[in-house]
């Protein structure tokens, strides 16, 4: 196993292992300023597909080697994705939390619809590429789109309802 493996698959590990601590931790804040939680039932399938990808990326891509030009999207994605979770601070979460107040509008927001969601879809991509993982891309890509579709369109009618005036 090549340094540049280990050190890739530990990266994605300990970054998605932090990132569910964090998101847990801002998911209770929210939860105690008035927000609630939609789409509840589909968020473990959300957590076993990623967990089934990173699997795969240890699994399939321990003894491959490491694509530079790869590796350069996946960090230039990184750089992106701080600057997501920093515009949306104690706000970001990994769940569909709905909190009654406006929407955040500024950084990559202005720019993109649902910008986590987009940098997760390259990131899907991205990694296994990285480990020359073809397959697990294009299969991943496939569920992801499929989670997306539910995903979106759960947060798209809460957020419907809230304009409205409608909670819960």
């Amino acid at each position: 196993m090549e340094l540049a493996t280990v050190l890739f698959l530990g990266f994605i590990l300990v970054q998605r292992l932090g990132e569910l601590v964090i998101a847990r931790i801002n998911t209770a804040r929210l939860l105690a300023r008035g927000a609630y939680e939609v789409g509840a039932a589909h968020y473990p399938v959300i957590v076993a597909m990623h967990s089934l990808w990173i699997g795969c990326l240890f699994i399939f891509g321990y003894d491959q080697t490491v694509s530079w030009g790869w590796l350069a999207v996946f960090a230039v994605l990184q750089i992106l994705r701080v600057w997501i979770l920093m515009t949306l601070g104690g706000r970001w979460t990994t769940r569909i939390i709905i909190l009654p107040e406006p929407l955040v509008t500024r950084g990559p927001f202005r720019y993109v619809r649902h910008p986590n969601y987009t940098l997760v879809v390259a990131e899907i991509v991205v990694a296994p590429m990285v480990l020359g993982l073809i397959w697990v891309a294009v299969a991943f890509t496939v569920l992801n789109a499929a989670m997306l579709w539910v995903r979106i369109g759960v947060e798209g009618r809460a957020l419907a309802s809230l304009r409205r005036g409608v909670l819960r």
